[in-house]
């Protein structure tokens, strides 16, 4: 099979497409290639609309392959990729969120993108491919898409930006930004930093915006020789006697239910001016079909909150433009746990805690591109009662997944290291009652429950979501803003504005961002004003956060786990865990204790009660003990053998007390001196080269009289007696002497 092929440079690497022959029955199809990493995306469109549906119906599916990696993952009894991952469901948000805004959202022909991973090399993330190749593939399909989008990812490391940064890259560097847009314009952002200031993000955000320029260009190079002619599917008609009806009857209606301040109140006023408007519809336009009906209910409404707040700078509940809800915060709310924090703003309700465990309770994380351990973890919550609803729970969505996340990265540079603070961070935030940037407030929440566990987080954390409302019509007057930036969004203004931008950092700068938009983009100096105009509300919660509990506390809650780290010599981990991990469940089972051990010898010791804690330490001690020569020990006759005694000296370790060494005098029987279960002083001679621990009972000081010691100098009797002199078999057909006949062993 043949293909043209297309290259472009993306940061050191060369980015290759391939208009491929595979997949011929998709719409449209692109085969991407960065470095040895190689992503099939492939987009598909539904001959006929969906039936009864409200909304846009597109559909992102990131797809990881073990064998990309080379990899043969999954559990011992599954061996094929199952659900996707928090890593591939992450990806298809990325994807959903950069090419979704350029859809005509009247359409209800499902559309699919199906992202592939063939191949992943060590080096190059295959989300910036799967980002590039949706936009060809839609572009290159005849799907109706406004595209093309490119993408591209920005880092910074020793004061120099880096484009497109390897694995190995990102490692070091202070900053990690994906972004997405058109030529002139950003509709995507997602990004984790380390403190970094809105003046370098907003040169970050210029600094990729010229590669997504480049990107397009290249984008366009292949699209516009192939021409695409794109399909015509039936649209919701926006305009027309059923919205003049609409507007005539209910429009004034709409426009008061929607400055309600008080969410219930607004949302059971619109509810009734909904099923109203449906039964008008019906009965007056029964040619007009629900989509129809619902479409231009939505659009009306996007319409009135749109004018209210441009042309008269009113917000639903009343609030300026860059003014917060009132804001509360809670540490210490419940009892038991080892620590929580309650953060409320406005009708928005963020309970966090904080769980503390050893090493051993770190995540294992093995996947296409990700393997390793997870020490800290933040987990999202969002129930149906926090929005009055009643929906079936079925465990963690996509919105869970990817809110929990966003808030992992906002705190996870403020963390201690393992080496300050050695326990495993679980920080669940549960929303009990959402009105707008449910996200961001378990931003703050999890800052001051991880500030009540005593946790030494370096700064505090808080986050902000950001909102636009752009002009829809030409502006009427020099007075009339094209835009407006609204601080800490809500309800009306969450769902129908025109940009959900949520920013979170710390005093001194940014830990993490994401922007979605729902129109072409932002520039950069727009998104410099957001960034500005955020972090002026972002100190503001932090001065109240502050107010709860400035500093972590100095210690950690009753009921949470201490460790313990102890240093051995690598040489001992072996003698540590015993014979098929014998000697360390031992352990374990005796005092109830997590032991986790490291290759370089560190010890965790996890417990919840002092004596356990004591008994581990000195147990192990005990097995991990170095002895030293002239060294006095105690121990037990465990064994005895005609030319001595084993005596255990510790968990499993015993030295050999050999027979010359029992007593002053020639000792005939061990059985003469020691029994098995006698409890006995020794002193160590020395270690032989085996690590073999020599031991010596007469040299005990006090264990024999001076009159015993004397009589067995003045009468010292060799010991063993001589061998005697071996001599050839008298016929020769004999290879040894007769073996000298022992005591049996006991």
């Amino acid at each position: 099979m043949t293909a043209q092929k297309f290259h472009t440079a993306i940061g050191a690497a060369e980015l290759s497409i391939e208009l491929t022959p595979l997949a011929p029955q998709s719409n449209g199809r692109v085969l991407i290639r960065l470095g040895d990493t190689v992503v099939l995306v492939t987009a598909v469109m539904s001959e006929k609309p969906r039936e009864g549906g409200d909304f846009f119906p597109l559909m992102v599916d990131y797809e990881e392959k073990f064998y990309a990696a080379g990899r043969i993952l999954g559990s011992r009894f599954v061996k094929r990729e199952n659900r996707p991952s928090e890593e591939a469901i992450l990806t298809s948000r990325l994807i959903d969120r950069a090419i979704r805004p350029r859809f005509d959202l009247r359409m209800r022909n499902e559309v699919q993108i199906v992202a592939t991973v063939l191949s992943l090399d060590e080096d190059n993330d295959s989300d910036i491919p799967a980002l590039n190749g949706a936009s060809l593939a839609l572009s290159l399909s005849d799907i109706p898409w406004a595209g093309p989008v490119a993408s591209v990812r920005i880092g910074r490391k020793d004061d120099q930006w880096l484009i497109n940064p390897t694995f190995k890259q990102r490692e070091g560097s202070s900053l990690d930004i994906v972004i997405s847009g058109t030529e002139e314009k950003i509709n995507m952002i997602e990004a984790g930093a380390r403190e970094v200031p809105e003046e370098l993000m907003v040169e970050a955000l210029t600094r990729g915006q010229e590669e997504i320029k480049k990107l397009i260009a290249f984008q366009q190079k292949i699209i516009d020789p192939a021409r695409p002619k794109k399909a015509s599917p039936n649209l919701i008609p926006s305009a027309g006697p059923l919205r003049q009806s609409l507007l005539r009857h209910f429009s004034k209606k709409m426009e008061a239910a929607l400055w309600e301040k008080e969410k219930a109140i607004r949302a059971e006023k619109l509810g009734q001016l909904k099923e109203e408007w449906r039964a008008y519809a019906q009965k007056e336009f029964p040619e007009a079909s629900n989509a129809e009906a619902e479409y231009l209910w939505e659009d009306e409404t996007d319409v009135i909150v749109h004018r209210r707040i441009i042309t008269e700078g009113k917000r639903p509940d009343g609030r300026r433009a860059g003014e917060l809800r009132e804001i509360r915060a809670e540490v210490d709310f419940l009892p038991r746990v080892h620590g929580s924090g309650l953060f409320i703003r406005g009708e928005t309700q963020a309970l966090s805690t904080v769980t503390l465990g050893g090493p051993g309770d770190q995540q294992l994380i093995e996947g296409m591109e990700i393997r390793g351990k997870r020490r800290f973890m933040h987990h999202y919550n969002f129930p149906p009662f926090s929005t009055g609803e009643v929906k079936p729970m079925r465990g963690p969505g996509r919105r869970e997944i990817g809110h929990g996340a966003l808030a992992e990265r906002a705190l996870a540079p403020l963390i201690p290291s393992k080496e300050e603070f050695p326990y495993t961070i679980r920080i669940v935030s549960e929303i009990l009652s959402s009105n707008g940037s449910s996200s961001m407030a378990s931003v703050c929440g999890s800052t001051l429950a991880l500030f009540d566990a005593g946790v030494p987080m370096k700064k505090a954390a808080a986050g902000i979501a950001m909102g636009l409302m752009a002009s829809q019509q030409p502006a009427a007057s020099n007075q009339q803003p094209a835009y407006v930036i609204l601080t800490d969004i809500q309800g009306p203004e969450d769902h129908y504005g025109d940009m959900d931008f949520k920013a979170a950092g710390t005093h001194d700068g940014i830990t993490a961002l994401q922007m979605d938009v729902k129109i072409d983009g932002l520039t950069p100096a727009m998104l410099g004003e957001v960034l500005a105009q955020a972090r002026r509300a972002r100190l503001q919660i932090l001065d109240a956060m502050a107010a709860a509990i400035p500093v972590p506390r100095p210690t950690l809650k009753p009921y949470a786990p201490r460790i313990t780290i102890l240093k051995i010599d690598p040489e001992k981990i072996g003698a540590l865990i015993g014979p098929g991990g014998k000697m360390i469940n031992r352990i374990i089972e005796e005092t109830g204790a997590e032991i986790d051990i490291e290759d370089d010898g560190s010890v965790f010791i996890t417990t919840a009660e002092e004596t356990a804690m004591a008994k581990a330490l000195t147990l192990i001690k005990q097995v991990v003990r170095e002895f030293k020569p002239g060294e006095l020990l105690e121990g037990t006759v465990t064994r005895i053998f005609d030319f001595g005694a084993m005596i255990e000296v510790g968990p499993k370790q015993e030295g050999l007390v050999h027979i010359s060494e029992l007593a002053p005098w020639r000792v005939g029987q061990v059985e003469d001196i020691v029994s098995i279960g006698d409890r006995i002083p020794v002193m160590v001679r020395n270690i032989d080269e085996q690590g073999r621990l020599n031991l010596s009972l007469k040299s005990v000081p006090g264990r024999y009289r001076q009159d015993e010691i004397d009589r067995a100098d003045a009468h010292p009797r060799p010991y063993p007696p001589p061998r005697r002199e071996r001599r050839a078999p008298p016929h020769g057909n004999g290879s040894r002497l007769p073996a000298r006949h022992r005591r049996p062993l006991r």
